[in-house]
């Protein structure tokens, strides 16, 4: 403690860089959890509406259901007549309900909404269970977003990446900065260090000391950027207000989670005991 104190402003530097380095990568993961939120959520909304031909017969539409029912895919089906269909536009728009009661005839056929397990939402095997079901006598068409799904969870994974990318790279500046640190500490501290291999200490007491330094300056970076971040998250929407309107939600940013917070505390103190290692591997060789 008396050497952290003692070089303050070094070390300061350092838990700045690792400060900075471990906060664009939680900015990044923030955001990549936001993403994935965003699209849990559509998921779980996400229905597969098959639309029927007006004059699908009863042995048709019996069949259809019984696909639904009995594939191991579909959670729940529910089969929704041209007139419940208009009913739910009506309650869905009011506003356009005049332009309904004004056609002579009902525009909406008769479907079926059908909610996949969500781990399959976006696998090839949803993909060949609808073609099949589109090639049933009686299914005129389908409505399934699955590209909306797939590009939120690219998304997410484009700002994992690189968050990793332009956090790893900071990262690995600051394991250098907290080795040089360190190498200037056992520089400063030679005639201490000679004194105690005159008294007969061993390689191991002496690295301790500057190991601890290393892993506090780090663990001290790690946790400064979670709070810097927190900082910012209850930040941001304040500075945004309502300028971006939808795309508000899209770049919002949601926290870490517990294991990622563990990871990056822990990670932070990891680089400065690495980082502590090297630089002393040179000076107290056997």
């Amino acid at each position: 403690m008396n050497s952290l104190w003692q070089y303050r402003v070094r070390n300061l530097f350092s838990i700045t860089i690792i400060c900075l380095s471990f906060l664009i990568l939680g900015v990044f993961l923030s955001l990549s959890n936001n993403l994935k939120f965003m699209a849990e959520q559509v998921s779980q909304n996400m229905a597969v509406v098959f639309f029927l031909d007006k004059d699908v017969s009863e042995d048709q539409l019996r069949t259809i259901e019984e696909k639904l029912t009995l594939s191991p895919l579909v959670l729940q089906a529910n089969f929704i007549s041209a007139r419940e269909a208009v009913t739910k536009f009506d309650q869905r728009f009011p506003e356009l309900q005049g332009i309904v009661e004004n056609l002579k005839s009902n525009p909406f056929p008769p479907s079926f909404e059908a909610t996949l397990r969500e781990n399959l939402l976006s696998s090839d095997v949803s993909a060949e269970f609808i073609a099949e079901m589109m090639t049933l006598p009686g299914v005129e068409d389908v409505q399934f977003n699955r590209d909306w799904i797939e590009r939120m969870q690219s998304l997410s994974r484009l700002a994992s990446a690189i968050g990793f990318f332009l956090g790893g790279i900071l990262i690995l500046a600051s394991f250098f900065i907290i080795s040089n640190v360190i190498k200037l500490n056992v520089f400063s501290r030679k005639d201490e260090i000679e004194i105690l291999r005159m008294s007969g200490a061993t390689n191991t007491f002496i690295r301790i000391p500057f190991l601890l330094e290393g892993v506090v300056l780090g663990f001290l970076g790690g946790l400064l950027s979670l709070l810097l971040l927190l900082v910012l998250i209850g930040i941001f929407p304040l500075y945004l207000g309502g300028s971006l309107g939808a795309l508000k939600e899209l770049i919002n940013f949601r926290y870490l989670t517990f294991p990622q917070s563990v990871n990056i505390m822990f990670g932070g103190a990891a680089i400065g005991l690495i980082g502590s290692l090297t630089s002393l591997a040179r000076f107290l060789r056997n």
